[in-house]
């Protein structure tokens, strides 16, 4: 589980990174990558819509991401705040294409 540090709580937090972000699209996900000159850990924040399906596949999506975000959070850069927004093929994704979407997004943008 991830630290309550390592967590994007705030709605401001989350609509500055998808806005100002780099948006990576993935195939069963959109990532949303956003580096400030600030010394705090590293943040993640999910976006699960209804798309993705009911509230019990949603939240399995949701318990996927945090996981392996949970992977990735020690070899992320200070200041980093990433924002996943699974899209509706994510409920029927296997554990390697959601675990490769969010690795690809996080290297090609060099937050490691």
């Amino acid at each position: 589980m991830l630290a309550k540090a390592n967590r994007v709580v705030r709605g401001d937090d989350y609509r500055i990174t998808v806005r100002r972000g780099t948006r990576v699209t993935g195939a069963v996900t959109i990532t949303y990558l956003r580096r400030v000159a600030d010394e705090r850990p590293p943040r993640f924040g999910f976006i699960v819509g209804k798309g993705v399906g009911n509230a019990v596949i949603r939240n399995r999506v949701r318990r996927r991401l945090k996981a392996i975000a949970f992977e990735l959070v020690a070899g992320l850069s200070p200041g980093t705040d990433v924002v996943v927004r699974a899209l509706p093929a994510a409920a029927q994704a296997p554990w390697t294409t959601l675990q490769e979407d969010i690795h690809r997004a996080v290297d090609r943008v060099g937050a490691r």
